[in-house]
């Protein structure tokens, strides 16, 4: 009996020993390859029925048994499952690898979104973090230099100014904006900037005919922007992220201090027989106007975002606030803005999701004049130095020699210009997964603005003869106004108020169809509609007789305007529509062969009846050759041939452009009366339609040794029936007072171009991990076709009431330089009188002109003389951003570089007064003292019509920023309870090389015809800011 208790007893230990004992917990934590946690992944037993799931920081513990074969097995939706042998550790840390291939990025493409390995046209992507480390203003800006075959030029540097965007070049020389769709809402350039950088995901760049699935729109190119989203099973995460920077001019003009400019004036006004009005030009350096316009102003920005995610719903929202202060005027031209961001996605079951997205922004902007003739800068330059900016009984000095110069610090003190914007942008998308093969969509967009503004014209005396004065006098009395005959009534100072609604809507529909045959053939398709309308409404007015000329009082129900009778008012609305119908299909073998077909009918209200609906079709297809069996190149890891051809269109026409106006005017008699009425105005066309473009596109993509990425295009862009208002004879009866002719379909462009993307990157789990990105662009734009019997369309003038300087014309680029020529200077009368060509008026000193046309004479009165001068459109761009990170510190740069654009110097205004540049001071002053610069006199002369002297090389190389930052040790922040602490310094517009002697020779133009004349650009700023990023 004792001995069966023993042997079982020893049974008992020997089972505890060797099960018992075995027990054991195995933890750890599961991440992703960006060094995540992946919250609820799923930790099992091979071969047993048991796991866990891991924590929303990643964390997973589990109980085995231990033994030699003992295997775990790791797997999270989206990642590839991954086996470990236990042997004996009890803590393991995984990184699971995402599902998305190497070199298959996911991108944002019409209506879903496609892998970078599918994509058979020219595609561009963006990621939001590039965009919001660039710490600027507009969305706009931060994308300048990061993408080949866009070009960014800036119109004004000011807060809450304005960019130009071009894709591929210029098309036409009506509106050439591309297509921005925000979460698939359509935007404008300029609602694009009322964006928050930071809320940006991604930004995909649509470039060739595959945009051509936006049919009357994509002619321009598509910008698609992507707003960031939460993630499922993510424990909330907040973020904040904030700067404060100090701005400053980042260039001074060098102008002519005060005794250079009374010895130079001195000089002008004795040679032409004049009087001198400096006596004494010992005057030292007098005033510096620009010192007493440019401030050094505050910028900052503050940014807060959660995310998360449940097992069914995804969320993220944000609240941001900016506020920028101008460097010139300071509070003067201020804008702020606020944000706010909602994207909830929420699976209402296994088949249907609702995706929600909402943004709001509320921006406030007052500014100055800019940008022209009577600008704040302008003034500034050609102000005198000998004037103080105040007198000594503290008024403001009147500059009182040139009508059209005023005192440009008294000019920033009597403007009051404020505008308000509030913008409500939403989308509400169902997804309905009817099986694995069919999915459905149906998306309900709304893009509602209100615009107010409002400005207030006091009563100001500039000085005498001043064309900006609205007083009478220094005492500042109203003028009076002739209402009837010998009835006279005080003006007063004026209130103009504005309130401008914008509503669009958009109800989208398609199906998506994706299904792989044979694990071979994936064949997936898209059929949908589209209906948008536009609608907008305005209703304004003005009122005078503000009480006591004061801001406190400037509304128009506050106006004391004698019976109303000044006041007036105004409206305007207008409603437009667009139907469309879509097909896509595409079909990929063995991901090696990919071919994809688009077809498009859009019918819009802006054209004729009879052109209203059109066609775009649009093929393309891939071939990715390193797939192939036979391909065995070691160092070329991704091979990829890609080709398009499709035709899309441009309908950014005023609205219904094809009609008739009556409104111009006429005279009749009645009964041997005449009476004046109204006539046909703009004669109607109803077979007006859209400008189309054909564009073809071949391109490589290429990876070697799996770190340098090559993408490489090169496309032609054919712009046909650009739409132009040419001259037309009395015939057609809207010739005559009010009168203008019909517009029309005539002219054709021509853009060609190569494109070339290069990034590098070492691997990221290493202590020091350096990337780089280079983009360059070459296009050569060229008019091939103008209407019947119109030799060129004219553009911007020169100086004030100056000849046409620009031009629109068969076979140069789309608003070339067109004047005289010059070859130096005359050094002496006999060198005139020996010179083969004659010049009507050539005194020593004047410029020598060059002969064109060979006839013996320089023909000052036509265009025979005259010539190419040179080209705003640049010849290359380029962009390099380099990213260095060592353990904690982390610095990136941005470069962007524009070469061959030329840019017309038009910001010195032509009068004796008027102040200069001090390249004057190498003027000529007899034989042998310089054949650059002419004589200056005040008698009338040849030196100043537009002619090659005044156009510059507008090259140049920025450095648009630079940032050295630092983030806490992991250890350290997580006994804060932290995810992330970095903090840095940075500095936009650090330098600028350029050869240009403007403020800045980044000059953007609201229209074609005017791109690269330089009326006195508001510069960019240069910013020296510090920031903190903080993540929970």
């Amino acid at each position: 009996m004792n001995q069966m208790i023993n042997f079982v007893t020893f049974l008992f230990l020997f089972f505890s020993a060797t099960y018992g004992f075995s027990q054991s917990e195995v933890s750890g934590i599961v991440k992703g390859e960006n060094d995540e946690p992946i919250p609820l992944a799923s930790v099992s037993i091979k071969g047993f029925n048991k796991g866990v799931k891991t924590d929303f920081d990643g964390k997973y513990s589990i109980s085995v048994e231990l033994s030699d074969t003992l295997t775990l097995v790791y797997y999270a939706t989206g990642y590839f499952r991954q086996e470990l042998l236990v042997v004996g550790r009890v803590n393991i840390d995984v990184v699971l690898v995402s599902e998305v291939k190497e070199f298959d990025e996911v991108v944002a493409v019409g209506y879903g979104e496609a892998s970078s390995k599918e994509l058979t046209g020219a595609t561009s992507k963006i990621d939001g973090e590039e965009v919001e480390k660039m710490n600027l203003a507009r969305m706009d800006q931060a994308l300048q230099g990061q993408v080949s075959g866009v070009n960014i030029s800036t119109n004004s540097g000011s807060p809450g100014g304005s960019s130009n965007i071009r894709i591929r070049g210029l098309s036409t020389f009506g509106n050439n904006d591309p297509l921005i769709l925000v979460d698939g809402v359509v935007y404008d350039v300029a609602g694009l900037n009322a964006l928050n950088p930071s809320d940006i995901k991604s930004v995909n760049v649509l470039k060739d005919a595959t945009a051509g699935i936006y049919g009357v729109r994509a002619a321009n190119g598509v910008i698609i922007v992507e707003t960031k989203k939460g993630r499922l099973n993510q424990k909330p995460s907040i973020e904040y992220n904030g700067y404060y920077g100090i701005q400053q001019t980042s260039k001074k003009l060098q102008l002519l201090n005060a005794e250079e400019y009374a010895v130079i004036k001195n000089e002008m006004f004795g040679l032409a027989g004049d009087p001198l009005p400096f006596p004494n030009t010992s005057l030292g350096d007098g005033t510096d106007w620009q010192d007493a316009i440019f401030q050094s102003t505050p910028v900052q920005s503050h940014n807060v975002s959660m995310s998360g995610g449940t097992k069914s719903t995804k969320y993220s929202l944000g609240f941001g606030f900016f506020s920028q202060d101008g460097i010139v005027g300071g509070e003067k031209s201020h804008f702020e803005r606020y944000n706010a961001r909602l994207n909830i996605s929420t699976d209402l079951s296994d088949k249907l999701k609702l995706n929600s997205v909402l943004l709001f922004s509320n921006d406030y902007r007052n500014g100055l004049p800019e940008g022209g003739i009577g600008s704040v800068l302008y003034n500034t330059i050609n102000a005198f130095p000998n004037d103080p900016v105040k007198t000594s009984d503290g008024n403001y000095s009147f500059l009182e020699e040139v009508s059209d110069i005023i005192n440009p610090v008294a000019q920033i003190e009597n403007q009051f210009n404020d505008a308000w914007a509030n913008k409500f942008v939403g989308k509400e998308e169902f997804i309905y997964e009817i099986n694995d093969d069919f999915t459905f969509t149906n998306r309900f967009n709304y893009n509602y603005a209100l615009v107010d503004s409002k400005v207030f014209s006091p009563l100001v005396w500039y000085g005498p003869g001043k064309f900006a004065n609205t007083a009478v006098n220094a005492d500042l009395d109203s003028p009076t106004v002739e209402i009837a005959d010998s009835v006279f009534i005080n003006r007063g100072a004026a209130v103009y108020e504005d309130r401008q609604s914008y509503l669009d809507l958009t109800f989208e529909s398609y199906l998506n169809y994706d299904k792989t045959f044979n694990k071979k053939h994936r064949v997936k398709g898209t059929l949908g509609i589209t209906v948008f309308q536009r609608k907008g409404e305005s209703l304004n007015g003005t009122a005078f007789g503000v009480p006591n000329n004061s801001l406190q009082f400037a509304d128009i129900s506050a106006n004391t305007a004698e019976g109303g009778y000044l006041n007036n008012v105004g409206s305007w609305q207008f409603k437009e529509r667009l139907m469309s119908a879509f097909l896509r299909t595409e079909y990929a073998y063995k991901y090696k062969y990919l071919v994809s077909a688009i077809l498009r009918r859009d019918g819009s209200s802006k054209f004729g009846p009879n052109s209203r609906w059109g066609f775009f079709p649009t093929i393309s297809g891939a071939w990715l050759i390193s797939e192939e069996e036979f391909y065995d190149v070691k160092f070329l890891d991704y091979l990829k041939l890609r080709l398009s051809y499709g035709v899309s269109g441009n309908d950014k026409i005023a609205n219904f452009a094809y009609r008739a106006l009556l409104d111009g005017e006429g005279v009749y008699v009645f009964d041997d009366v005449i009476i004046p009425g109204t006539a046909i105005g703009r004669a109607g066309n109803p077979d007006l339609k859209w400008e189309t473009t054909r564009q073809f596109n071949v391109g490589l993509d290429m990876t070697f040794w799996k770190k340098l990425d090559l993408t490489a295009n090169y496309f032609i862009k054919n712009t046909f029936d650009l739409l132009f208002q040419p001259d037309v004879s009395a015939i057609l009866g809207s010739y005559g007072p009010g009168g203008y002719p019909p517009i029309i379909n005539a002219g054709d462009v021509s853009n060609k171009g190569i494109e070339l993307e290069i990034g590098y990157s070492t691997e990221s789990k290493k202590d020091f991990v350096f990337g780089t990105n280079f983009n360059f662009t070459r296009i050569v734009n060229k008019v091939t076709g103008v209407p019947e019997g119109v030799d060129f369309l004219p553009g911007a003038s020169f100086g004030v009431g100056g000849s046409v300087a620009t031009r629109f014309e068969q076979g140069y680029s789309i608003g070339y330089f067109h004047g005289f020529e010059t070859a130096g200077v005359f050094q002496t009368q006999e060198e005139i009188a020996s010179h083969p060509v004659t010049q009507e008026g050539a005194q020593p000193g004047d410029f020598i002109f060059v002969d064109q046309n060979g006839d013996g004479v320089i023909n000052f009165s036509d265009d025979s003389d005259k010539t190419n001068l040179g080209s705003p459109l640049p010849d290359f761009t380029m962009g390099l951003s380099i990213n260095l990170n060592y353990k904690n510190f982390d610095f990136s740069s941005m470069l962007y570089a524009v070469l061959g654009q030329d840019i017309i110097r038009n910001f010195e205004r032509n009068q004796p007064y008027a102040n200069q540049l001090d390249y004057v001071i190498e003027r000529w002053t007899g034989p042998g003292s310089t054949n650059e610069h002419p004589r200056l006199t005040t008698e009338p002369t040849r030196n100043t019509v537009f002619s090659s002297y005044y156009v510059e090389d507008g090259s140049f190389l920025r450095l648009r920023n630079i940032q050295l930052g630092y983030s806490l040790p992991s250890k350290w922040i997580k006994r804060l309870k932290m995810e992330r602490f970095r903090i840095y310094l940075a500095v936009n517009n650090l330098f600028t090389i350029t050869k240009y002697r403007g403020y800045d020779p980044d000059v953007g133009s609201g229209g074609a015809l005017s791109a690269g004349v330089d009326y006195g650009i508001y510069p960019q700023a240069r910013t020296f800011m510090g920031g903190v990023q903080i993540k929970f």
